[in-house]
This record gives C-alpha cells, sequence and structure tokens, in this order.
C-alpha cells in the first residue's frame, strides 16, 4: 500500500495548541455539560479537560498553560505537567487539537 503518511506531532513546552477547525466547544443545556464536538463524534470532557481545552487557543503555549493550571489548582507544575502534555498530545493523536 502507498500513499502519503501522516507524521505524528509531539507536544513540547513550546507548543501552542489550538482546536482543531472542525472541532468546537458547546454546551449542552440539556444534559447542562460542555461537550467537544467533532464531526460524527462528541466528547464528554471532564471540568479539568474542559479548562484545558479552554486553553488550546493557539496563544498560550503549553509551558504557560500548566503553569495557569497550577496555580488555578493550587497544584505543583512539575506534578501536573505529565498529565497535560499527555491529555494534548493524546488529543492531538486524535485530531482534534493541533500542536
Amino acid at each position: 500500500m502507498t500513499g502519503a503518511s501522516r507524521v505524528r506531532a509531539v507536544v513540547s513546552m513550546q507548543s501552542r495548541p489550538i482546536l482543531k477547525s472542525h472541532a468546537r466547544l458547546q454546551y449542552d443545556t440539556v444534559r447542562e455539560a460542555w461537550a467537544l464536538l467533532s464531526p460524527e463524534r462528541v466528547f464528554w470532557p471532564n471540568e479539568v479537560s474542559l479548562d484545558i481545552l479552554r486553553l488550546c487557543d493557539g496563544r498560550h503555549s503549553v509551558a504557560l498553560m500548566i503553569s495557569l493550571l497550577a496555580d488555578q489548582y493550587a497544584a505543583d507544575e512539575a506534578e501536573i505537567a505529565p498529565d497535560v502534555t499527555g491529555f494534548l498530545q493524546e488529543w492531538s493523536d486524535k485530531f482534534l487539537v493541533t500542536l
């Protein structure tokens, strides 16, 4: 089989994540919850995931996102960094976030 293969983007502290143009956050009034809508898929992020996704605007670096989230949750940056970067990598791999 031939064809173009996708090169996996890898998250770094300098990455400035942004939601893909086909993905958007929307509040569902029936469920009283936020959803990330993508063609043929709906994701229901928990509170922490939603806070990360809200920072995916192309302006915040991953390092800044970790700092802001650490302040917001009174957490140690070194402790939450692997969770934040892992989340962003997973969502990039799902084609929902551009790094």
